[in-house]
């Protein structure tokens, strides 16, 4: 099933303050609504206003260090949306501030995913396909959008995300693509970490899928996360990232899955696990079955259908809204975003196990 009338389609250019403020004024609803839940979220965890304007304060050098023009970007989405310019780092840094705030795992609805790579060799056609089902509050599947950016200094982007942050899950015009996914440990976060969205921002910005990998391997974070990077010309890699170091898995039989848990084997000996989310040891395991049992016949179809599966449910592949395992709130599988980078095509459904119902981008404009 498809739709046109479910995400704003947003399309930003020109220098970063006016990237930013093109961005603020196209999706000014939708930022202003997750600015105000995530803060909301921060106070009811008491976090001040004068100890929010704190922690930001502590990730500004590190982000100016890591690119000045982020912050100019951010200032200006502030400006269009009419927001105060620390909300617009609250969206992009929500991650790390809930971690600061002191969240544990089981209060949160899980950050999840479940990501997936099938190269040329395995699909019907010889197109790489790259996508993931996203698991988060439900409140967010209402302030997503999709965003075109068009670049003077690197290759056009194409970005599924939350309205105010600079990237999420994308793909460039050089067949870079990008997912990402929780996961914890008992690792010490990094004060000087970049937030996620800006390192997934940094890897689509360049036409090297070599600049692409280091962005991820070697920026430091301040949390735990999976990165998963793909080329259209056959190329995958997954990054599991602690916050001060990286481990690295390969596609086996042309195909790259990954969960919420971590599954590097030096991962393992060097950390000790946290699991979020207990049905991520059977997620993963059942979307490369069902991609395995059509092995060389994946279609666009065929791979949608590996991230609709409802085994354990309703803590399925795909996840409806449901009651976290602590507290009152709602999570689900906010979006399911399937890529063909060479094709520059993004399919994304919103709150896909309710109303799967798919919307389609092109990069072409």
């Amino acid at each position: 099933m498809y739709d046109d009338n479910i995400l704003p389609f947003v399309r930003i250019n020109g220098g970063p303050r006016e990237r930013g403020h093109q961005h603020g004024e196209q999706a000014k609803d939708r930022i202003q609504k997750a600015a105000q839940f995530y803060v909301g979220l921060l106070t009811k965890r008491d976090i001040s206003p004068a100890r929010l304007h704190t922690l930001i304060q502590e990730f500004l050098p590190a982000i100016e260090a890591f690119d000045a023009t982020y912050v100019e970007e951010m200032r200006g989405i502030a400006e269009g949306a009419q927001i105060p310019f620390e909300h617009v780092v609250v969206i992009n840094a929500r991650r790390e501030l809930l971690m600061y705030a002191r969240m544990q795992p089981d209060t949160l609805a899980p950050d999840g995913c479940t990501a997936a790579v099938v190269l040329p060799e395995m699909s019907v056609d010889g197109v790489l396909m790259h996508g993931q089902n996203w698991d988060w509050r439900v409140e967010c599947a209402e302030t997503c959008i999709v965003m075109h950016i068009a670049r003077d200094d690197g290759p056009d982007i194409l970005v599924f995300t939350e309205a105010g942050q600079l990237a999420r899950s994308g793909f460039n015009a050089a067949g870079i693509a990008i997912t990402g996914n929780n996961l914890e440990s008992d690792r010490a976060a990094m004060r000087n970490g970049i937030p996620l969205p800006l390192i997934r921002r940094k890897a689509l910005e360049t036409p090297h899928y070599a600049h692409a990998i280091r962005a991820v391997y070697h920026s430091p974070k301040s949390v735990a996360n999976n990165m998963m990077l793909s080329h259209s010309e056959g190329e995958a890699i997954d990054i599991e990232c602690a916050p001060d170091e990286s481990f690295l898995l390969h596609p086996e039989n042309g195909f790259l899955v990954h969960a919420n848990h971590w599954e590097s084997e030096v991962a393992l000996v060097k950390l000790r696990e946290r699991l979020p989310s207990p049905d991520s040891i059977y997620r993963g395991r059942r979307v490369l079955r069902h991609l395995t049992r059509h092995t060389g016949k994946i279609d666009f179809e065929t791979f949608r259908q590996a991230f609709m599966d409802q085994f354990g449910y309703p803590y399925a592949v795909c996840r409806p809204p449901q009651k976290a395992t602590s507290g009152d709130h709602l999570s689900a599988t906010a979006a399911t975003v399937l890529m063909r980078p060479a094709e520059g095509v993004m399919e994304v459904a919103i709150l896909p196990a309710v109303r799967p119902a798919f919307q389609r981008f092109t990069l072409s404009v």
